[in-house]
């Protein structure tokens, strides 16, 4: 019995090995889990991998070849026509006579007066004063008014006024040349140095006479010589970029002599008309403006002689402004005067002043903010305007 027993345990524990040798090798077998692909092993791959390589657009598509729309070019810039200088100041006559109620209504009422007693020419001479006449012209021209009244007897108010016109003409000398000298000689351009304190409007004037120059036919080269604000430079050359005016220009702070020096060249080279020369209006005092302007005329000069220096004189600072005036004259060869923001001021008999205090002819006149409300100065239209009168239409 107990043999028996033995034999079944030993088959048993046949059979559980046997089992054991099957099952164990099957489970070693099986395949194990790939292991999670990681973010950085992603990564590493794209780097080993290099860029991705795309296929051209017509592969990709159709296969018909897909050209790149064509550039299309801006437009270039119309130029502007500047307005013919002839007659302008004809054409601003309703601007300037906003001064009639200094000249029109105050003077000419006083002289419509039945009786011209002293107490109405002491009138008529404060009229003038306040105008900005300037009180030595003043006393001349009441005083030849006076002796042709007396000595002509008595007179109408209208014979009265158009005796005031011909003394106010005679005060502004119409025998002064007021032309510019814009035509250069033997291959080297005119040169026009324009010079004033700034807030006088003298970019902006600058870039206005450039109009008048090409309207009246001339080719101009600008010179952005007030290298002290850059502002003044882009302004000068959007003003001369209107009319197709080239404007050298330098970087800021840049000497002005050699920016002026350059625009001279530059016009030889290309053979222009006039160069007109922009010039730093912010000095302290006379030693430094001289310095600064003396260089500029000394280099500048190298070319040849400057043609004119125009100084820009604003209407509104009256007496004041003369003296600014003065020290310009005391420095530089001044050859003419353009007084700005005329309109609208009751003291056109600044001009009268600006020429006897300084000896110098007013040539052109602002009449307003327009691109081309700059005008040729003539005595006999402006006193006309003035005065509400026709005496040029007469003398015409």
């Amino acid at each position: 019995m107990t043999d028996y027993l033995l034999i079944a345990l030993a088959l048993l524990g046949v059979l559980i090995l046997g089992t054991l040798g099957l099952v164990v090798p099957r489970l070693r077998r099986r395949p194990e889990p790939p292991l999670p692909t990681t973010e950085v092993e992603t990564r590493a791959e794209e780097d080993l991998a290099g860029p991705p390589v795309e296929a051209p657009e017509a592969e990709l598509s159709t296969g018909v070849l897909v050209e790149p729309p064509p550039v299309v070019e801006a437009p270039a810039p119309v130029l502007e026509v500047p307005e013919p200088t002839a007659g302008r100041l004809v054409r601003l006559r309703t601007r300037l006579s906003r001064s009639q109620n200094v000249f029109g209504k105050g003077l000419l009422g006083l002289l419509s007066r039945d009786r011209l007693d002293e107490d109405t020419w002491e009138e008529i001479e404060d009229s003038l004063i306040t105008a900005d006449v300037g009180v030595d012209a003043t006393r001349e021209i009441v005083d030849r008014l006076r002796e042709r009244t007396r000595v002509l007897g008595t007179r109408t108010a209208g014979e009265l006024q158009a005796l005031l016109a011909a003394e106010l003409v005679n005060a502004l000398d119409p025998t002064m040349d007021r032309s510019l000298k814009t035509a250069g000689a033997e291959g080297v351009p005119a040169v026009l140095l324009v010079v004033g304190v700034n807030g006088a409007g003298k970019t902006t004037t600058c870039g206005k006479i450039a109009r008048v120059l090409v309207a009246d036919g001339r080719s101009v080269l600008l010179g952005a010589a007030d290298t002290f604000r850059a502002a003044a430079a882009d302004q000068l050359e959007t003003w001369g970029s209107r009319v197709g005016a080239e404007t050298v220009r330098g970087p800021e702070g840049a000497d002005p002599a050699s920016v002026a020096f350059d625009a001279v060249r530059r016009g030889i080279d290309t053979g222009v008309d006039t160069v007109l020369i922009d010039t730093a209006g912010r000095l302290q005092n006379k030693v430094g403006l001289m310095d600064e302007l003396g260089k500029v005329k000394r280099v500048v000069e190298k070319h040849g002689p400057i043609d004119e220096t125009i100084l820009i004189l604003d209407a509104t600072t009256g007496q004041n402004g003369l003296e600014q005036a003065r020290v310009f004259t005391e420095v530089v060869n001044v050859t003419g005067v353009v007084l700005t923001k005329l309109d609208g001021t009751a003291k056109g008999g600044i001009v009268i002043a600006v020429q006897r205090k300084l000896g110098i002819p007013v040539k052109l006149v602002g009449l307003g903010e327009g691109p081309d409300d700059l005008a040729p100065f003539d005595p006999a239209q402006f006193v006309d305007a003035l005065l509400g009168t026709e005496t040029a239409a007469r003398d015409a």
